[in-house]
């Protein structure tokens, strides 16, 4: 499976819509097998709940490894104070990603997110999220009011009183570590993209009944704040698991999800969620989820047609890579921007490694994708969207919470789980767009993607910087030569496990449970805790 992305160019006003954007339409096109990622819950639902059985679920950022700088060499990233280097993993500000997407230029007509609300949805969310976002919003918007931040547990409190200690498990506080990585990276860079915006944190317990690992509580969770929160609120969901997790009956079950999401829309609401960071491939739910699934898969709920599926691509401002036989990393100084899709299996081998994408096993493709029947066969296919998602060309997040195993400061965070967040604050600003000039809400984002993505598709334009007329880079396939003669390239989304991968998934078993490795995050400390379970060997 490949999967062509186009990405979206900035224009203040698109008379059709009047929408703010910078983003990437994807066409999933097949390459021998299918590819699927797919579905939606309902809040509230008995039957929907009982049927979901045995459903994991696993946040999807992905953390960059600890990258000493070679001596007399200049790092890749240099993060704000408390400084942290990385030698090889370069890092971008809210500043830098705004400039590189045009997003500046929206910031400084005054859309910034007024009058908006966007709800990130979470399993467990973060003890500290709004004491850290303080922190992000004084580095990086100092001169702008105190962030607008409500994080909303309506189910209870899921991290009120724990403490990571001895936990083999895929729930639990251990795993609320994880998630709250999560959560951070999708609130300051929610925030980041609309800085005015009310920003909330929607946080769940895990749900134990029946083997189900925290879909419904999430589902009764986004059917609150659809009730709570005003018309047009987007809401992202950094979250996915395959479509064969639900079984036999998987169409009956994501459909019953998808009254939430119908629910939503018919208010004027938009929901994203990120494609997932296992190109073409996904892991089982049994043996807490360390298997791979035997076929091509993508994930819920992105493959639903009621959610905007978000992927990524890799961007490389002011760089590009250089690889050597013994260093994939190796880059050089580039006078010019270059943007690809993101695929990162090179260096970490299996696991969250490169962008989500395919066509879904169960749902048809919707009328708006009906353009795209060539490559889909008639089914639904994903992203629809695409951002940067890059570890290497990561965002930088800040973190003080659980501290015992999640060393404080700046990490440089990657994955869909960075690009979903972003996406819904430039959704944000489109609406706000939108109300100045008495329109309605979004809403459904694929008919409008499609439109535009359609009308542009004869005329792809692959330059960075544009042609001043297309609405989209188109994102073709990229080779990078390096000084040794080594070459890759980076044209599909193949879940791949080269041999041998820089990054091994050198993961030990820590006195806390949590499994630690051996690629250590930005800021030196005693591990990082794994985001998803590593693909076995």
């Amino acid at each position: 499976m490949t999967t062509r992305l186009l990405s979206l160019r900035l224009f203040l006003v698109i008379p059709a819509v009047l929408w703010t954007v910078a983003f990437s339409y994807g066409q999933a096109q097949r390459n021998g097998t299918s590819n699927p990622r797919d579905a939606s819950p309902v809040a509230g639902d008995s039957t929907a709940t009982t049927q979901a059985t045995a459903v994991e679920l696993t946040p999807l950022a992905v953390e960059a490894p600890d990258s000493p700088v070679v001596p007399n060499a200049t790092p890749a990233c240099t993060s704000p104070a408390p400084v942290h280097k990385s030698g090889f993993f370069h890092c971008y500000t809210p500043a830098e990603i705004a400039a590189a997407y045009g997003v500046d230029k929206l910031h400084a007509a005054g859309l910034m997110g007024q009058g908006q609300t966007i709800v990130l949805v979470d399993s467990y969310g973060d003890p500290t999220a709004a004491q850290d976002l303080q922190f992000f919003h004084d580095t990086f918007f100092p001169s702008l009011p105190n962030p607008n931040f409500t994080q909303w547990t309506p189910l209870g409190n899921p991290a009120a009183n724990y403490t990571c200690t001895r936990s083999n498990g895929l729930s639990g506080p251990c795993s609320a570590a994880s998630w709250s990585v999560e959560a951070t990276l999708d609130v300051q860079w929610a925030y980041a993209m609309a800085p005015l915006a009310h920003i909330v944190l929607l946080a769940t317990p895990p749900a134990e009944t029946l083997g189900v690992q925290g879909l419904p509580n999430l589902f009764k969770a986004i059917q609150l704040a659809i009730d709570a929160y005003p018309p047009g609120t987007v809401f992202s969901q950094s979250f996915g698991l395959a479509e064969q997790t639900f079984g036999g009956a998987a169409l009956t079950q994501m459909q019953a999800f998808d009254q939430t999401y119908q629910y939503g829309i018919d208010k004027g609401d938009t929901f994203l969620a990120s494609s997932g960071d296992e190109g073409n491939g996904g892991s089982a739910k049994q043996h807490k989820e360390s298997a791979v699934l035997s076929t091509t898969a993508v994930g819920f709920p992105a493959i639903s047609p009621l959610v905007t599926a978000v992927g990524g691509t890799q961007l490389m401002l002011g760089w590009s890579l250089a690889p050597t036989s013994t260093n994939p990393l190796n880059f050089v100084a580039s006078a010019t921007n270059t943007e690809a899709l993101w695929n990162e299996c090179f260096i970490f081998g299996g696991g969250n490694c490169v962008t989500g994408g395919g066509t879904s096993s169960f749902f048809s493709a919707p009328s708006w994708q009906a353009g795209q029947a060539s490559v889909s066969s008639g089914m639904r296919s994903i992203p629809d969207l695409s951002w940067n998602a890059a570890v290497n060309g990561g965002v930088l997040i800040y973190t003080t919470q659980y501290q015992t195993v999640l060393p404080p400061g700046w990490h440089i965070e990657g994955g869909t789980s960075a690009a979903s967040p972003q996406m819904a604050g430039i959704i944000a600003l489109a609406n706000q767009a939108r109300a100045a000039a008495g329109k309605a809400p979004l809403g459904l984002l694929g008919p409008h993607i499609y439109a535009l993505g359609n009308a542009d598709a004869s005329a792809p334009d692959a330059s960075f910087g544009g042609n001043g007329t297309s609405f989209f880079r188109d994102i073709v396939p990229q080779t990078f030569t390096g000084p040794d003669g080594t070459t890759f390239t980076l044209d599909n989304n193949q879940w791949v496990d080269p041999a041998p991968p820089v990054f091994r998934d050198t993961r030990l078993r820590s006195d806390d449970g949590l499994r630690l490795t051996a690629r250590r995050p930005l800021r030196r400390g005693a591990g990082v805790a794994a985001l998803a379970p590593p693909r076995s060997s």
